[in-house]
């Protein structure tokens, strides 16, 4: 008997040759087959006549085969014609090249057959219709409501539709795994159906049902994953309590040049409470650009080491990770609090001493990139681990990192605010805090549209700026297919501007294919002011600071998300001085225009990315590179948002009840087994 993990070449009538065809669509398995949802259905329900078939619309009729006959117009070129007949006129079904479609259709056949409808020559033409043959058998392809599956060249629908349909009718190991309480309480359909009828349903409210209960059972499933990953965390070992402030950390808050927002001393005020609990702390901040996470984040090491604990900062990049270890520097250094940095870049002598005094204690706090999780980095004593940028780790590298120590504090912070059903989702296993409010004086960014018509004046203005002693950035247009040739553009765009607009500007040019030395190189010269326009591709979108930069053109704006337009504005209104930014797109589509008109107007990130997610979707919600949100393969977070949250509220009933869990966790392990990677097994 076939189970849900067997291999689908024992399917009857796959075999190695179609498997491996199979395997290009992702199906490996059979129940990978069975949840192969269909993208979209087409009705082909509703029954016409042949006298009132519309001309070029998609129809469906009944039908008898009366004749066929078979012609070559030209060479290389053979025309089937097979005509059919209703009580109210003739049709002519015509393929192209299939001759062998001849001896399907013997006279005096009923058929049911559906296609796109031409009128030529006074005569009714369907041609590749899609036709069965009325034995008595189900109908799987016309005359019903019809799955339209991703399928390839060389898996068509119709072979496909007839492999799910033949897999659902033998087998009979579908379990219902949902507790039978959460079933009843929730009014979810039996999963079996669920499963036959989102494949073949037999009307839409009977597809509404199934759709609802396959969504359910996803989102719940990764809700139990997520939930008990935080309770895992916070049961398994008992986390360190540190005590409360202390004289360091009084002398560090009295001499900030600043005093804390209400936000700020909020999350503040979360971060404190856990770390004095033995619960291990697995908080996110939420905050938008330039909310000041890195001042809390600094407090908190701060407090990690007053309690005799080593702390460590992990950012996604080398710039960000050496940014992080300045600004720290500046703030905790005054207090004899001992610093490192550690990156990719570090010679093999400088990276061996540097993990010697890790090891042996002598670094309170330690700056890196993902080089921190690497095997031989060892602590003397973890006490705080904290992740910048988290949408770009995924959950198994937070969990790498924090087991580093021995059930270390963990922080977590993103500057890319996040809807909050994306948050349950991608972070269900964080408390989250969140920071709306920006520190006083930071003046609101003014925002442009305009086409290439506008590019002279906008240079112009550069160079106003430059002699007002400003700084400028100019973001090359984003090409998904290749880092390499995004890189080209913005080499091209580097020698034009050098040699016509700014040929008497200090010009610097920084994208993702240079090597760590020479881009450190170029960023430091803008930073000193010595280079004045920054020519630069995505890699200035995370956590660059340069307060004196203050205008930014982002070249192709229509390319880019809100949430990642928003990123790269938040890299200028740093300073005091007005800042501007200006989206150059000459794109006249109504929702390019909608995009950007939206970031003309507002300016909260939250905002912005609620909008992001409804126009944009979750699947591209982060850019191509985001790591961390599974694969969902029919839940919609958008649409879904009332299912996920029902879910979510049935998934702690679950966690909650050691025995129910039990029988949900194998399937957790199956379906999202590479998402929560070597954790879930331990």
């Amino acid at each position: 008997m076939v189970h849900w993990s067997t291999n689908i070449k024992y399917a009857k009538g796959v075999g190695p040759v179609k498997a491996n065809l199979l395997a290009k669509l992702n199906i490996f398995t059979i129940g990978q087959l069975l949840e192969h949802y269909p993208r979209r259905y087409e009705d082909r329900s509703q029954l016409d006549s042949i006298r009132d078939l519309p001309a070029n619309g998609v129809s469906t009729f009944l039908a008898v085969t009366v004749s066929s006959q078979e012609t070559k117009p030209r060479r290389g070129l053979t025309l089937t014609k097979i005509t059919v007949k209703d009580t109210t006129g003739f049709a002519q079904l015509v393929w192209f090249n299939q001759p062998y479609v001849k001896k399907w259709f013997k006279p005096g056949l009923n058929l049911i057959v559906s296609g796109k409808v031409e009128r030529k020559f006074g005569q009714v033409q369907i041609s590749h219709a899609e036709v069965e043959v009325l034995d008595g058998s189900d109908l799987l392809h016309t005359g019903r409501i019809v799955p339209i599956y991703s399928a390839s060249e060389n898996v068509g629908q119709r072979w496909l539709r007839s492999l799910i349909y033949q897999v659902l009718e033998e087998y009979t190991d579908i379990r219902e795994f949902i507790p039978p309480n959460i079933v009843s309480e929730f009014d979810l359909i039996d999963r079996s159906m669920a499963l036959k009828l989102v494949h073949f349903p037999e009307s839409e409210k009977l597809l509404e049902a199934a759709r609802r209960r396959l969504v359910f059972e996803e989102l719940y499933l990764l809700q139990c994953g997520l939930l008990w990953l935080k309770r895992k965390n916070q049961q398994t070992s008992q986390g360190i309590k540190h005590s409360t402030d202390g004289p360091l950390l009084a002398k560090l808050t009295a001499a900030l040049p600043f005093s804390l927002t209400q936000d700020q001393k909020a999350a503040l005020s979360d971060i404190k409470v856990d770390m004095e609990d033995t619960t291990v702390m697995q908080r996110l901040i939420q905050g938008d650009v330039g909310s000041g996470k890195t001042v809390l984040a600094a407090i908190a090491l701060a407090k990690t080491v007053e309690n005799g604990y080593q702390g460590a900062m992990m950012a996604p990049t080398e710039i960000l990770a050496e940014q992080h270890y300045h600004t720290l520097a500046q703030l905790l250094a005054p207090f004899g609090i001992r610093l490192a940095v550690l990156t990719g870049k570090l010679t093999r002598r400088t990276r061996q001493e540097v993990l010697a005094r890790i090891k042996d204690g002598l670094v309170d706090i330690v700056v890196g990139t993902h080089a921190l999780i690497q095997e031989d980095v060892e602590f003397n004593c973890l006490g705080l681990v904290v992740t910048d940028e988290q949408h770009r780790f995924g959950v198994r590298q937070r969990a790498l990192f924090q087991a580093k120590g021995q059930m270390p504090d963990v922080l977590v912070m993103t500057a890319t605010p996040i809807p909050r059903t994306m948050a349950l989702t991608v972070y269900g296993d964080l408390d989250v805090s969140v920071i709306r409010q920006l520190p006083p004086g930071r003046k609101p960014i003014k925002t442009y549209a305009v086409g290439s018509e506008m590019r002279q004046r906008i240079y112009t203005f550069i160079e106003k700026e430059i002699k007002a002693g400003r700084q400028a950035y100019v973001v090359c247009p984003l090409v998904e297919e290749s880092e390499k040739m995004e890189a080209k553009a913005a080499v091209q765009m580097y020698e034009q501007l050098k040699t016509t607009y700014f040929k008497d500007i200090p010009c610097g040019l920084v994208h993702g294919k240079m090597k760590s030395q020479e881009k450190d190189i170029i960023m430091n010269a803008f930073y000193s002011g010595e280079t004045k326009v920054l020519v630069a591709t995505t890699v200035i979108e995370v956590g660059v600071n340069v307060p004196n930069a203050s205008v930014m053109v982002i070249e192709g704006a229509e390319r880019f998300g809100l949430a990642q337009l928003h990123q790269l504005r938040g890299r200028i209104g740093r300073g005091e001085h007005q800042s501007y930014c200006i989206l150059l797109s000459d794109n006249q589509n109504p929702e390019t225009k909608e995009r950007l008109d939206i970031m003309v107007k507002v300016d909260d990130g939250f905002e912005l990315a609620e909008k992001d997610l409804i126009l944009r979707g979750p699947g591209q919600f982060f850019g191509v590179r985001q790591h961390g949100l599974p694969d969902l393969k029919i839940a919609d977070i958008v649409r879904d948002t009332g299912i996920l949250l029902k879910a979510r509220q049935a998934a702690q009933k679950t966690v909650a009840d050691k025995e129910h869990f039990l029988q949900v966790q194998p399937l957790l392990t199956e379906r999202f087994g590479d998402y929560f990677g070597m954790i879930f097994n331990n």
